[in-house]
């Protein structure tokens, strides 16, 4: 157990998902480099942590959370951070919160790490980068609607705000294919968030330059590395 919580990051991974809320909502936190150069993700120190070997890792007084939209929403009902999700029921808010981690997330991950998931990747890849687009239109046909639960400060936002940056830059054999600025409301959401005092406090952290969000850069990170 800890007594404050410690987020297991690597710059640009998807530990900074939880870097943004935490900052969103001024929760104390330290941070415990995992160095992917090293693959200490992979270590039987850190699988004791995380069985999965994935980042994050969020160390907390109720024992370690993995799995980034589980993190989000423990910290939504466990610490101040209630601001990250709509108070009350809303079983909007929490659908998405899951779409984000069940669908968004895993098809990410397809084109990131085509080669685990079978031989021909360049298919893959085409194929899902066709899934992501019309996940993508669907998630701008509802931003439209201005959802409470879709804010800079939102789970949601902090959730989604870092994989539009992964799609622009990760990997960059066909970068051509995705254009943020296709999606409007979306492309809104990750300009506020350049500018946000937890998005622009989360980018001087990981090194991830002055736009982080809307037109990304490889980051320059000052401690480890994302790859």
């Amino acid at each position: 157990m800890v007594d404050t919580l410690r987020l297991h990051y690597a710059p640009d991974n998807a530990s900074l998902c939880i870097r943004l809320a935490l900052e969103a909502c001024a929760i104390p936190y330290t941070t415990a480099l995992v160095d992917r150069r090293a693959s200490e993700q992979k270590t039987t120190a850190y699988r004791a942590l995380n069985p999965n070997g994935l980042i994050p890792t969020l160390e907390t007084q109720d024992g370690p959370i993995f799995e980034t939209g589980a993190i989000l929403l423990w910290l939504s009902q466990r610490t101040d951070g209630a601001a990250l999700m709509p108070k009350g029921p809303n079983g909007a808010a929490l659908s998405w919160l899951f779409w984000l981690s069940n669908s968004l997330h895993p098809a990410l991950r397809m084109i990131f790490y085509a080669e685990t998931f079978g031989s021909d990747v360049n298919d893959l890849r085409l194929k899902t980068q066709v899934r992501i687009t019309s996940l993508l239109d669907i998630l701008e046909a509802t931003a439209a609607d201005q959802p409470e639960w879709l804010s800079t400060t939102s789970a949601h936002g902090c959730y989604l705000c870092p994989m539009l940056r992964w799609l622009a830059l990760y990997p960059d054999t066909n970068p051509d294919w995705y254009d943020l600025s296709r999606w409007p409301h979306l492309h809104d959401l990750a300009q506020a968030m350049d500018i946000s005092p937890h998005g622009v406090a989360s980018a001087a952290a990981e090194g991830l330059g002055p736009t982080p969000f809307s037109a990304p850069v490889r980051p320059n990170p000052p401690e480890g590395s994302a790859i």
